[in-house]
């Protein structure tokens, strides 16, 4: 965030830039990186404004707005990276207006790009065994990373909620751990035999060796501090590699993984929303996406006509 404040300070935007910062983080309850990500491409947008000779949003019309748009795909952009600008364009106009700071939002009319998505690989079952028996249970940082995988695929869990996980947040009475996910929403995640047995394995051998001070995380790096998103990434990269597997993995096909394997195995789509803490079950229909052999041989067995 820090490159991100410094832009800011040389913006003639600085000031409404500032309280909308303020708004998303603390009354909408947006996390730290969306954010970061608002911000960043706001900044982008006010510095070209600015060489335009435009000083303040109220100076702002349509034309600006859709020239900013043209650049960032003369520029080369993808429909995705254009569409992530102007949903943070589009916020920052319907907030100045929404607050009676401009007379009108001038992106009410701007739609985003059309974008494919792009669903993240699926490992198998079998792949799934394979890169979990990698780690060395001798060890200490083996026991550890033992206990992040099941958990990251046990739970279905994004890695800014693994990575903050506290150990106040396990309830091993009731087999769920307690994650607050974007917004700092929070839901109660049923997790696993398997993960609970390496967490515990975890805790009794193996976190004491982690930690340098007093800390409430759970999962800790060698200095004792949480674990980094790039740490959890070196991680699973490590074990898929021991592992053998040329494929494209990364956390987050984990938590891909997860939902899949539910979806087929039965499961209900509004719980696996809920799981995966999803507010639109359209987002959970879209992510956990199941192969067509599959669904052909679900009508197969059980449609009356098939």
């Amino acid at each position: 965030m820090n490159r991100t404040k410094r832009e800011i300070s040389i913006s003639k935007f600085k000031k409404d830039i500032s309280a909308f910062s303020y708004y998303i983080s603390l009354e909408k309850g947006l996390s730290e990186n969306t954010v970061e990500s608002y911000l960043h491409d706001i900044v982008t947008y006010t510095q070209y404004l600015e060489k335009s000779g435009i000083e303040e949003f109220s100076q702002i019309d349509e034309n600006n707005l859709w020239n900013f748009l043209g650049a960032l795909e003369k520029a080369g952009l993808s429909a995705s990276s254009r569409s992530r600008y102007i949903s943070s364009i589009k916020a920052i106009h319907k907030y100045m207006f929404a607050y009676g700071k401009v007379p009108n939002d001038i992106s009410e009319k701007i739609e985003l790009p059309k974008t494919s998505r792009q669903l993240p690989d699926v490992l198998t079952v079998e792949q799934i065994d394979k890169v979990f028996s990698q780690p060395d249970l001798s060890t200490a940082t083996g026991i550890r990373d033992r206990a992040i995988l099941e958990t990251i695929y046990s739970c279905g869990l994004r890695v800014s909620e693994l990575i903050n996980i506290k150990y106040r947040d396990l309830h091993k009475d009731s087999e769920v751990i307690r994650i607050f996910g974007k917004g700092s929403k929070e839901r109660l995640v049923p997790i696993g035999s398997s993960a609970m047995l390496y967490i515990d394995k975890y805790i009794a051998e193996s976190r004491s060796k982690f930690i340098k001070q007093s800390t409430e995380f759970l999962f800790l790096n060698a200095r004792g501090n949480k674990l980094s998103r790039m740490g959890i990434w070196k991680i699973i990269n490590k074990y898929v590699l021991l592992a053998g597997l040329e494929i494209n993995i990364h956390p987050h096909s984990f938590r891909h993984s997860f939902a899949t394997h539910l979806l087929e195995g039965g499961a209900d789509l509004r719980a696996v929303q809920e799981m995966l803490g999803h507010a639109d079950i359209s987002t959970t229909q879209i992510y956990t996406h199941i192969d067509r052999d599959f669904l052909k041989e679900v009508h197969k067995n059980f449609h009356p006509r098939a």
